[in-house]
């Protein structure tokens, strides 16, 4: 939602936010400094001291800021045991997170009561039309934040989760950069134009750069966060497309790509491997796993191991099997057909073996992202952000 303060209110908001972007620091330096990743620990050491710093900010608000801080620091050093390059957590504007005891959202009137710097005060907002089906469900966490001018608070909101009875039906989904999902029961999803779009502004970008000018930096002002906008979009778009491919109550199949990154082996810094490290499949995965929850559909990953590779009939599985990126030839048994809906379909075989592996008493192979809850127990819900 956007929020429309006053000016005195806007300035209130702006002193908000820089102060628990301070108390968030602050917190930050003595958990890296002091190694210190729980949460209790941190709160010990740096409420009293930052509470006589900050007076004004409201104690929930600085609780919040030391708990986005843990957050942070205990990310930081699970990167660090992994192997990689991390530094102390620093933000030059950590949303304030707000929750049911600093603020409160009046669904009729259009208003929020928000605790900020100079007291609790009511501010009006609007709801852009793409959330206005999520106003009157009871609101959980909020965050403030900041952009182009503008107050928006992103508020998350609890919907009862359907009652939807499931069903055997399995879609397996290969998700790709050029094509970019092909599910197993035949779908080609989203637009191969999305990459030619993607290219077009990461090569207008470049050329900005290059060049240097006053000009060219007003221009790269203006296209700054596109690129982030245009895949969020589309993400949104094929998720839905996704979701609506399969029946209410079935079952998505998706291919577990944590650490893709890692495991892909790229020697030269190609246009391919730019996408590759460029490719928002985390978020697809988010907005997949929400979307599907409201349908009443249950998410799983699988292992993506050799699913390009073998054959979806007879099982043949070579390297050599993939002829071309979208042509897939079995040297066994010779069927022919596009390289990413053979992988749909191993993809889908992959869930079903497990669940004979399970079904004979083996151990669970594939833990669901999103399972369905509601059949068992009214008291699923799920959770959504409206912005």
């Amino acid at each position: 939602m956007q929020l429309t303060p006053s000016t005195t209110q806007a300035a209130n908001l702006a002193e908000t936010s820089r102060q628990f972007t301070a108390v968030f620091n602050a917190v930050c330096m003595v958990g890296w400094a002091e190694q210190i990743t729980n949460g209790v620990k941190l709160h010990h050491a740096t409420y009293y001291p930052l509470k006589a710093a900050y007076p004004a900010l409201v104690s929930d608000l600085l609780v919040q800021a030391r708990v986005k801080a843990t957050e942070a620091v205990k990310s930081a050093f699970v990167l660090h045991k992994q192997g990689r390059t991390t530094r102390m957590p620093v933000s030059k504007a950590c949303p304030p997170r707000y929750n049911v005891h600093t603020y409160k959202v009046d669904w009729e009137s259009q208003t929020v009561r928000m605790s900020m710097i100079g007291g609790r005060q009511t501010i009006r907002f609007d709801i852009p039309a793409y959330t206005a089906a999520y106003a009157g469900y009871p609101t959980d966490s909020a965050d403030l934040l900041f952009r182009h001018g503008r107050w928006w608070l992103h508020v998350v909101v609890t919907i009862p989760a359907p009652a939807v009875a499931p069903t055997e039906q399995v879609v397996g989904v290969d998700l790709g950069i050029v094509r970019p999902a092909v599910t197993s029961n035949n779908r080609f999803l989203g637009k191969r134009a999305w990459k030619a779009i993607e290219g077009k502004l990461f090569h207008l970008k470049r050329a900005l750069q290059k060049k240097g000018t006053k000009s060219a930096k007003r221009h790269l002002r203006r296209v700054r966060g596109k690129q982030a906008r245009i895949r969020r979009t589309n993400d949104h778009i094929l998720s839905k497309q996704i979701v609506q491919s399969v029946e209410p109550g079935g079952t998505i199949v998706l291919e577990n790509l944590t650490d893709l990154r890692k495991r892909t082996k790229m020697r030269k810094r190609t246009a391919t491997s730019r996408r590759v490290h460029a490719w928002s499949f985390a978020q697809l995965k988010a907005f997949i796993a929400y979307k599907a929850e409201a349908r009443g559909c249950t998410v799983v990953a699988v292992d993506p191991r050799h699913t390009s590779q073998a054959c979806s009939c007879c099982g043949h599985t070579a390297r050599n099997n993939r002829r071309s990126r979208g042509r897939f030839v079995c040297r066994a048994c010779g069927v022919e057909l596009h390289a990413d809906l053979n992988a749909a379909r191993n993809i889908a075989a992959k869930y079903h073996a497990s669940v004979a592996i399970r079904d004979a008493g083996g151990l669970h192979v594939n833990q669901p992202i999103v399972s369905n809850l509601r059949v068992e127990t009214q008291a699923a819900t799920f959770r959504r952000a409206v912005s």
